[in-house]
């Protein structure tokens, strides 16, 4: 067994960050040259943000976003591109560091910047004056599976939302991570139980890359998601649920639609999606 698969196996808590750090940063040079990024369509122009969080999304004009586990930051340019002002966090040094090229490239690095921290560090990463002064907390499709403790990220993002302040999360369904790779058997829990430890080949961007990632993640039900925001006494402003991905990396996945893709074998019958906008209270003047 190799040494970091060694290591997960014994401490997979203990060793997360460090084992899914390395898979991110692997897979930067990967994703950057995909068709799935589409980076020459994004350089001219075109949004990377999807349908559902398009759709969602208020004026951003001279609005401040926190942009968590921003990849290389497309869609932290995208929301700039909206008259937003951005600020991308990710885990991954080789992410951030094509983040800023990207804004260089795009001529946005004067509305987006980016921090290299892992997300529950952020607080202390922010200056004083940074705290409570976001009017949106940014966060979409496959991030919250890397995280253990959803009380602290709900935690935080109570601390950097300005009051009225939103967050808005659009992420794959659980249901969904409760399949093995083929969508044919129920393999995971879907509640939270132990890491969910893996080791597999090539990248959901591109299935032929020459690179094995090893990862540890968690699945978090609806409750667990809704519970920890409401904790913080967050109040839910907007919740759906999708039988579509705007992304096709489903084993078996057909188009419905543009930017719309099911499982083929399960029809519309399984969600595949879901979208949440929380909203930070008001200080009460009274």
């Amino acid at each position: 067994m190799e040494p970091a698969l060694t290591a997960i196996y014994m401490e997979p808590e203990k060793e997360y960050i460090r084992i899914n750090r390395d898979s991110w940063n692997r897979r930067v040079a990967h994703h950057l040259r995909s068709s799935f990024y589409n980076l020459e369509a994004f350089l001219a122009g075109q949004s990377s943000l999807q349908e559902i969080e398009l759709g969602l999304l208020p004026d951003l004009k001279d609005k401040r976003v926190l942009h968590l586990q921003c990849h290389f930051g497309q869609d932290s340019i995208a929301l700039a591109r909206m008259g937003a002002t951005v600020i991308g966090v990710d885990f991954s040094e080789i992410a951030i560091e094509a983040a800023r090229e990207l804004a260089e490239k795009t001529q946005t690095d004067h509305q987006v910047s980016f921090l290299c921290c892992d997300l529950y560090d952020l607080p202390q990463h922010l200056i004083t004056e940074q705290l409570e002064s976001f009017d949106m907390v940014f966060t979409t499709y496959g991030t919250i599976g890397w995280l253990p403790d959803l009380d602290r990220w709900a935690q935080m993002i109570k601390q950097v939302l300005k009051p009225g302040g939103e967050l808005l999360f659009v992420e794959f369904h659980p249901v969904i991570w409760m399949f093995d790779n083929a969508l044919k058997e129920i393999t995971y829990s879907y509640f939270k139980r132990d890491p969910i430890v893996e080791s597999s080949e090539g990248t959901y961007a591109d299935a032929q890359a020459p690179i094995r990632l090893d990862t540890v993640t968690w699945n978090h039900s609806l409750s667990e998601v809704l519970g920890a925001l409401l904790s913080q006494r967050l109040q839910v402003r907007h919740f759906q649920e999708y039988d579509y991905s705007p992304y096709n990396i489903f084993e078996g996945g057909e188009a419905v639609g543009p930017n719309r893709y099911r499982v083929k074998q399960h029809a519309d019958r399984l969600p595949l999606v879901y979208s949440l906008i929380v909203q930070k209270q008001e200080i009460n003047s009274n």
